[in-house]
């Protein structure tokens, strides 16, 4: 396994990151559909995790309304892991409860979420709190000061960013620079050869503020496992019952049967050609993986051993183009005055 520096903080991490989304969940609700692990099951998960040299794990609150943090914490417990050699992340911000100050980011979410998940996870602190999202009733200074508090309180270490879009991320960075304020670290975005939207504004942003890139969901909700083709679809797959996130799917399909033809060359799965992808991509510091079942996971961390030739990558770059947006078609095109 090779460790990634996240940024400039010093922080090591795997290259690959094991997302625990599939704990936990009940009959008939949204989380049982992506995942239903329980406690036998997640401890095995944990085991092939930290064997295989994986350090980074992601969690969430709002995943199964706080089961996954329970599995996780009494996971860990369970197989005595010592505590200083796993960097373990979680986030906040979805709506816990039917009260009126259970979501967002006020400083008011923002401590009693810490609180809530620490004694969920059975832990004294956290190593990285994401922001799971936009609050679009917290003034942004105020979310920045906030969350520089809780990382003073000594209760989490570092912070984070979900889903936000560029321009707040920049913005906010800007803010935390002239306080003097912690800073952001990271950023978890969705981003497979299938949407490649954060290629726009998101990578050369996080580039030019020195922030780490942890793509979500690299297979695209299970479509580029190979269990999704023109001629059919795995019924039994999280995906066919839970159609998220959205994708362009004839382009899902076109890039599903190269990259069938790449794995057949490095006697590899379409899986693993799809995390090869986005690990070798520009500012990728940990693919997050999950998995339903342990032969899953087993193979999504074989992906590591995986490389692309420059070949292979410009193959899977021919089906999967990113169509220029403006102002990015015209930047480059004014660009060129000065070559």
């Amino acid at each position: 396994m090779k460790y990634n520096s996240v940024g400039n903080t010093g922080l090591m991490v795997s290259e690959l990151c094991f997302g625990t989304m599939t704990f936990g969940g009940q009959e008939a609700d949204m989380w049982a559909n992506i995942g239903n692990l329980q406690q036998d099951e997640v401890n095995k998960m944990l085991e092939a995790v930290v064997e295989s040299g994986i350090n980074f794990i992601d969690t969430a609150n709002v995943y199964s309304f706080g089961q996954s943090e329970k599995l996780l914490g009494q996971g860990l417990l369970d197989l005595s892991v010592p505590r200083d050699e796993v960097v373990i992340a979680t986030k906040l911000l979805a709506k816990m409860k039917d009260k009126p100050n259970s979501a967002g980011l006020s400083r008011y979410n923002i401590f009693n979420s810490v609180e809530a998940s620490l004694k969920r996870l059975q832990m004294d602190y956290i190593d990285i709190l994401y922001v799971h999202g936009v609050d679009p009733l917290t003034s942004l200074e105020e979310i920045v000061r906030s969350l520089n508090d809780i990382v003073e309180s000594g209760k989490v270490r570092y912070i984070a960013i979900c889903n936000w879009p560029a321009w707040m991320v920049a913005k906010a960075q800007a803010i935390a620079h002239y306080r003097g304020w912690h800073k952001f670290m990271g950023l978890q975005y969705y981003y497979s050869a299938v949407s490649r939207d954060i290629e726009h504004e998101l990578v050369p942003m996080a580039i030019d503020h020195d922030l780490a890139i942890f793509p979500w969901s690299p297979l695209a909700g299970g479509f580029l496992t190979g269990k999704f083709t023109r001629e059919g679809a795995d019924s039994d797959s999280r995906r066919s019952k839970f159609d998220f996130p959205p994708i362009d799917k004839e382009k899902g399909y076109d890039l599903v049967d190269v990259m069938g033809d790449l794995a057949k060359i490095h006697d590899a799965s379409v899986a693993q050609v799809a995390l090869a992808w986005v690990r070798q991509q520009r500012g990728v510091t940990s693919t997050i993986i999950g998995a339903k079942t342990l032969e899953q996971l087993k193979l999504n961390i074989d992906s590591t051993d995986l490389l692309l030739t420059e070949g292979d990558l410009k193959k899977i770059n021919e089906v999967s183009p990113l169509a220029m947006q403006y102002p990015g078609w015209m930047v480059e095109r004014q660009a060129n005055y000065r070559k």
